[in-house]
């Protein structure tokens, strides 16, 4: 990720904490004060966000020395301590919140990935998230998946094609609307359409779409979906797949799985950040 959208991200979420000023540390805390302060994991997990942290401590105090001892990627054990801090006692309290916020939320998207991906270990499928994202973080998030061993999906509306149920509607069927699409896409730009019967699926291939999302199909559905794909396309399963379920969809042998659930409902890491 560019620095520029980042910067936004974390001056936005500073405003938003900080305001005109943080009246606690000002009231309580000598400005001339300096500490050292250890981040810490309280349960293991995947790490991501050391990017955002760090640049929240930056952007609220220049001098603060912000000394990682792991990276985002890292499988990280309770107990471990995950980034070392010197400087300003007062500049470290006030950047303390939204450093914490961003670790903790995106090392909750890449723990949980971790899980989905080691629940289809031994399978070709995929996991790759989607666009439910929290709004003005999604480039962020997309890169906690990726740190979480998973795939991103489209980043946007601009950067791929994804023809769903309301499309089709609009459109009239779907071989009109694969037409439609072909017909003004770049050809280096893949057509996926999205279907919810094995009779779309039929339509869908022969119509040249390229890949094919199988939308809240059974794994039973899912197997003879993929008899009759033949490779000839690729198959995404996407609808209610989770931890328990993830392992059966990949069986089936579609070759990826969409999972909103790592962006839209990830449960935050714990972590702390402790004086010394």
């Amino acid at each position: 990720m560019v620095a520029g959208p980042m910067e936004e991200m974390v001056r936005l979420a500073l405003s938003e904490d900080v305001g005109p000023g943080d009246l606690t540390t000002r009231l309580t805390v000598s400005p001339d004060a300096e500490t050292q302060a250890l981040i810490v994991a309280k349960q293991d997990l995947v790490l991501a966000g050391l990017d955002p942290a760090r640049l929240t401590f930056e952007l609220v105090d220049p001098g603060v020395q912000f000394n990682s001892r792991a990276a985002d990627g890292d499988r990280i054990h309770s107990g471990q301590a995950l980034v070392e801090i010197h400087g300003r006692s007062a500049s470290i309290l006030t950047a303390e919140r939204v450093a914490l916020n961003f670790l903790m939320h995106l090392s909750g998207v890449s723990t949980l990935t971790a899980r989905f991906v080691e629940a289809v270990k031994g399978y070709p499928a995929k996991i790759v998230d989607t666009r439910k994202t929290t709004p003005g973080l999604r480039a962020l998030e997309k890169a906690a998946v990726r740190s979480g061993g998973g795939r991103n999906h489209r980043f946007a509306l601009y950067d791929g094609i994804l023809i769903k149920e309301n499309h089709i509607a609009a459109a009239g069927s779907i071989t009109t609307a694969v037409r439609r699409a072909r017909a003004g896409a770049p050809h280096t730009l893949k057509i996926e359409i999205e279907v919810e019967s094995l009779v779309q699926l039929e339509e869908a291939i022969a119509a040249g779409a390229d890949i094919v999302l199988l939308d809240n199909m059974d794994p039973n559905e899912m197997s003879r979906a993929v008899e009759i794909a033949d490779r000839r396309v690729l198959l995404e399963a996407s609808g209610g797949v989770n931890l328990d379920t993830a392992a059966q969809v990949a069986a089936t042998g579609v070759d990826y799985i969409s999972v909103g659930a790592l962006t839209h409902s990830a449960p935050a890491a714990d972590l702390s950040l402790r004086f010394l």
